[in-house]
Parts: structure tokens; sequence; C-alpha cells
């Protein structure tokens, strides 16, 4: 049992709010999922920039010379802001592939959460009040995110296994389930050259969908692959660099509720999540359709 929350905004009034409403939805979702928590925050594109999400155990030793040292490794200059355990670094599109191996290098130890030009994650061990509050995700603004908190179930409770996963530039997903097939597609996907960091589910199933979509499929075709391919039960939120994407499997037994108005389009594991979004008295509520995609985009 995990908790799940979505919002993707309509109304660009909204953004300096997003990280407000998303951190008040996920702190509603924690008995559905104590032991970690995480959020992806779309926002900030800046032509000609991508941005590294990375995090470390050791970070107050290892953000402090190192936008100097990549600087120097890739030719190319590096900004970094550090948040608690995380550390954004924006530079130039071109090098994101050179600055991943450099990092490899310089520092072994350091995870990258995700890549692309919009997406930032941020995600710990600990109960979703207190992982909001470290990284002060209540402040951050954007047009729209997923966030998630987990009850592990097929892996350990650890930073790495928690979600949001990002296995494609501006892409991640959050998962409520269990795939009982992810064993045999993580083999399959490995040698496809797919990049697998952890033993969790749920990475297998943003790898595959990344899979799909490097071969060609769009997220919508890779969604509706992933009904034939993946066995088990599951609810995805899927985030992409323009909008966000849901999918239930053939049977949906894990719950999922959505809301929707001329402002905003919300997702939650429970109602509950959404009942403090502002016009939520006016929203067209429903529960998503087994075996059907839905996606917006801006």
């Amino acid at each position: 049992m995990c908790g799940i929350v979505g919002l993707f905004l309509k109304d660009r009034s909204l953004e300096p709010k997003l990280g407000e409403m998303l951190s008040a939805m996920l702190i509603t979702m924690t008995d559905r999922g104590p032991d970690s928590a995480g959020i992806a925050i779309y926002s900030d594109v800046v032509d000609g920039l991508t941005k590294l999400t990375v995090q470390s155990d050791n970070a107050e030793q290892d953000f402090a010379t190192l936008a100097n040292e990549l600087t120097e490794a890739i030719c190319t200059p590096v900004t970094l802001q550090a948040n608690d355990t995380h550390a954004v670094l924006k530079l130039d599109a071109s090098k994101a592939k050179a600055a991943r191996q450099a990092l490899r290098g310089l520092r072994p130890g350091i995870r990258v959460m995700s890549d692309g030009d919009a997406i930032e994650i941020y995600k710990e061990v600990g109960l979703p009040k207190d992982v909001t509050s470290r990284f002060s995700l209540a402040e951050m603004h954007g047009s729209h995110g997923i966030g998630h908190t987990r009850m592990a179930t097929e892996s350990a409770v650890t930073t790495e296994g928690a979600h949001p996963f990002s296995t494609g530039a501006d892409q991640c997903l959050v998962h409520n389930g269990s795939l009982s097939n992810h064993n045999v597609l993580r083999r399959k996907l490995k040698r496809e050259g797919v990049q697998i960091e952890s033993m969790n589910d749920t990475e297998v199933g943003a790898a595959y969908l990344t899979w799909k979509m490097q071969n060609g499929a769009s997220l919508g075709e890779a969604l509706e692959s992933s009904l034939e391919d993946l066995d088990g039960f599951f609810t995805f939120v899927v985030g992409t660099k323009d909008g966000f994407g849901v999918v239930r499997d053939p049977i949906a037994c894990k719950p999922a509720v959505m809301a929707e108005t001329d402002q905003y389009v919300a997702f939650g594991s429970e109602y509950r999540a959404l009942v403090d979004l502002p016009g939520i008295e006016n929203a067209r509520v429903w529960e998503p359709e087994p075996a059907t995609v839905y996606f917006w985009s801006h």
C-alpha cells in the first residue's frame, strides 16, 4: 500500500503554490506510506540548459567543490544549488551525458535522481512531513508535479528505493502496486542497454516506458503496451516535460481518484488528498477506468 498524488496546473497564476499544494497532498497520504517519500517538480526551463538533480549521503563534503571540478572535467560552466542531501546542477544541455560520466569518476557515491530541462526530484527515507520539510518543498514553484509515499514491499527502505524513479530525460514514474514479472523484465531491459540502478520493481516499470519511447512509441503508446507486458497490480502516474499521464491495470484494485477544474487536474490515491485544493467543491471528480490511459499536457 502506497500513496500517490499528482497536480497539473492549467492556471499559471497557481504555479508559485505548486509545491505548497503538492506537499499538503503528500502529507495527507502518510498512513499509506510512512517509509519514505518523494516529489518530482517540473519548473524553470532555460533555453540551452539542462538540470541534473543529484543526491549524496555525505552532501556537505561531496557538494563543496563539485561545481568547479565538474566545470573543469567537461569544459563548460556548471552551477550547483544544494538542498539538504540533494543538489541541482545546471549546465549546457549538450554536455549532460558527459557530466553524468564525469560524476562517476569524481563522486562515485553520488546518485543521479533525474536529468532534463524541467524536472527536479527530491526523495528520502522518512515520514512525508519530514521529507517535505527538509527540502522546503512547500516553497517550490512549477507547472506540474507528482509525489509518492512508500510502504516498502518489493525492496528495502532506502533513498535509492524511494519514488519517483527517473530513467529518461524529463521522465519519471510513481507506482502503487506490485509487478510480478519485474525480474524477467529487468534482465531483458539490461540486455537492451537500459540502465537500472535498484532492485525496486517500480524502476523497472519506469525503464520499460523509457525503452518503449526510445524505440519510437509515444507515451500513450508505451502506457498502452504496459497493459500487456507488465504483470501484476498497478496504478502508474507518469511525469513528462509537458504534463502527466495515468494508467491502471485491467483489474484496477489499487485505489485512485481524479478531479478536474478550469485551474488544474489532480490525482490522489484517495479523495482526502484532494479536499483542500482550491475550487474542489466544483470539480469534476471521477475514478479512472481500468486499462485506460489518461494524459494532460501544456
